[in-house]
């Protein structure tokens, strides 16, 4: 299908079932989040950790931390063997995890855990093949009664969503898009009509990793996007210290924090494999960042820049 070719949106039948998922639920956790967020002029924190890395019971220790400490939305990393967009920091998380037996059965089962303990909203971040390999209808089913809110599947495209996105959304669940530079006005149009809960807008080409500054031109990205879609928008890859968290308030509604938070985790768990020292690593990570949202003001979603 060729880029213009804009993603046919759910039929009336599909969109009163998806409303009615919605409805049943009340407001959804990831909305709700980022409603409190704009009425208090506040940028988000969206922390990225790979389930599993070390071990999945490790993981439930430095989720919950990172909840506790103030993050805002977290994805749960489904480790992949073939990632596309993994820099090599939460590539090594996914090879520790995989080797300690992690799968996305346990990741949802980790996420069950989670739920009787937080009600921070959870975004699984995973790539299309582990889905399908469960089978469509039985994760969407599986993960909305763990308390998953939403799904990101990094290499599901708006032209190959329509199933995708009925199925999720027929659970509840929020179908979030991601957005890149490089994506075209027309593209941009795509990933807004079928993402829900937010938009994660890659703020630069290249793999996941820390970097020193954020791109110049990110803010005028930022605008472009925006007249597309009243959703939040989360900016995420390179985002790892608290001036970039400062510098993206007001443009941004959150900032997705991954790389720096595995490294967090990586570094720990060579002395403490209980999870333990990394809960507490990634617990002052989070705090610093989150005291950095807090110095600027935020537009509410939907608001023009």
């Amino acid at each position: 299908m060729s880029e213009t070719a804009i993603p046919k949106p759910l039929t009336a039948k599909q969109g009163e079932n998806e409303r009615g998922a919605k409805t049943s639920r009340g407001e959804g956790r990831i909305a709700r989040r980022f409603r409190e967020l704009a009425n208090r002029g506040e940028l988000g924190i969206v922390a990225y950790l790979t389930a599993g890395d070390p071990t999945l019971a490790a993981s439930e220790r430095i989720i919950l931390a990172a909840a506790e400490a103030g993050a805002d939305v977290i994805e749960l990393g489904v480790p992949f063997s073939d990632p596309v967009a993994d820099g090599p920091t939460i590539q090594r998380a996914s090879e520790r995890a995989l080797c300690g037996g992690a799968t996305l059965a346990g990741v949802l089962d980790l996420a069950r855990h989670l739920r009787a303990h937080t009600e921070v909203p959870l975004v699984l971040f995973s790539y299309y093949n582990p889905i399908l390999q469960m089978g469509l209808e039985k994760f969407a089913r599986a993960a909305a009664e763990a308390g998953i809110d939403g799904v990101l599947a990094t290499d599901m495209t708006p032209e190959e969503s329509l199933e995708y996105r009925r199925i999720l959304q027929a659970q509840g669940l929020d179908t979030i898009f991601l957005g890149a530079p490089t994506s075209t006005d027309v593209r941009l149009a795509a990933i807004a009509e079928c993402s829900s809960g937010f938009l994660y807008l890659i703020s630069r080409t290249g793999v996941t990793g820390a970097r020193e500054s954020l791109p110049e031109e990110l803010p005028a990205l930022v605008r472009r996007t925006r007249k597309f879609t009243e959703l939040p928008i989360a900016v995420g890859f390179g985002i790892s210290q608290p001036e970039h968290v400062s510098a993206l308030a007001g443009i941004a509604a959150a900032a997705v924090v991954g790389s720096a938070l595995v490294a967090e985790v990586e570094k720990a768990a060579k002395a403490d494999s209980t999870g333990d020292m990394a809960a507490e690593a990634v617990a002052r990570r989070i705090r610093l960042l989150k005291a950095a949202s807090k110095g600027g003001s935020v537009r509410p979603a939907g608001s023009s820049d």
